[in-house]
C-alpha cells in the first residue's frame, strides 16, 4: 500500500478539557487510488489530512506513505517531505495576494531549487491546461474564485508531487465551475499518476471516487 495509518489517535487540549479527535484510525490506500473522504464538520477531517502531510503529527501510532515512516521525522525532515512529495489545494485557496499567479506557482519551486528552465516550461503547461494562461501576470484579487482555485491546483501540482491531499477543493464553487475543476483535477492526477486523498461534502465529487470513506465519531469507515 502506497498510504497506511496504523491505530491513528489525536486530541487536542482546551483549556482543562481534551477533546478525541480521531481514535484509532486504521486506513490503506493503493498508489494511484482516487479516495473521497466524507463526514459532518468538526469530524476530524482536516485534522487527519494535516497528519499525513506531516503538519501535525499523532499522539499514538504510525503514518507510514511509500514505506516511509513520516511520524518518525524530525520537523526539518517532514519540511522536505511536505515541500517534495505532497501537494495541497486548500478549501481557501491560500493564494499570496502580494504576487502574481506566475509568481505563486514559482514560490514553490524557488522553495525547493528547482527553479529552472525546464519547470518554467511545466508552470506555463499547468496554466494552458487550466485554461488561466492569460492571468499570468494577474494578482488573485484580479481573479474569479474558479480561477483561484485553477492556479491553487496549478501550484500543488508544480512540482509533481507523488500525492495529492484536497480539502474541499470545491467548496467555494458554483456547481458548473466545480465540476470543470474536478475534471481538470482528475485529469492531470492521471497524467502525473497521483494519488489522491479528497475531503469533501459534495456527494458530486464523492461519486467520482474508486473509493468512499466516511469519518463519523473519530473513525474510519466505508461510506
Amino acid at each position: 500500500m502506497y498510504i497506511q495509518l496504523k491505530q491513528i489517535k489525536k486530541t487536542y487540549t482546551e483549556g482543562e478539557k481534551q477533546h478525541l479527535i480521531l481514535s484509532d484510525v486504521n486506513l490503506s490506500i493503493a498508489k494511484g487510488e482516487f479516495v473521497v473522504l466524507l463526514g459532518a464538520s468538526g469530524s476530524g477531517k482536516t485534522t487527519l489530512l494535516n497528519l499525513i502531510s506531516a503538519i501535525d503529527s499523532p499522539d499514538n501510532g504510525a503514518i507510514i506513505i511509500d514505506q516511509q515512516s513520516i511520524d518518525l521525522l524530525n520537523e526539518h525532515q517532514k519540511t522536505l517531505f511536505r515541500r517534495e512529495s505532497i501537494g495541497f489545494i486548500f478549501q481557501f485557496f491560500n493564494l499570496i495576494p502580494t504576487l502574481t499567479v506566475a509568481e505563486n506557482l514559482q514560490f514553490p519551486l524557488e522553495l525547493n531549487g528547482k527553479l529552472n528552465r525546464q519547470t518554467q516550461a511545466e508552470l506555463e503547461f499547468l496554466l494552458n491546461k487550466l485554461g488561466i494562461r492569460d492571468k499570468h501576470n494577474s494578482y488573485p484579487e484580479q481573479l474569479s474564485g474558479g480561477e483561484q482555485q485553477r492556479v491553487a491546483i496549478a501550484r500543488a501540482l508544480i512540482h509533481r508531487p507523488k500525492l495529492l491531499l484536497a480539502d474541499e477543493p470545491t467548496g467555494n464553487l458554483d456547481d458548473r465551475t466545480g465540476e470543470q475543476v474536478m475534471d481538470l483535477l482528475q485529469e492531470l492526477a492521471k497524467l502525473y499518476d497521483m494519488t489522491m486523498l479528497v475531503v469533501t461534502h459534495s456527494m458530486a465529487v464523492a461519486e467520482r471516487a474508486d473509493r468512499v470513506l466516511q469519518l463519523k465519531q473519530g473513525r474510519i469507515i466505508q461510506g
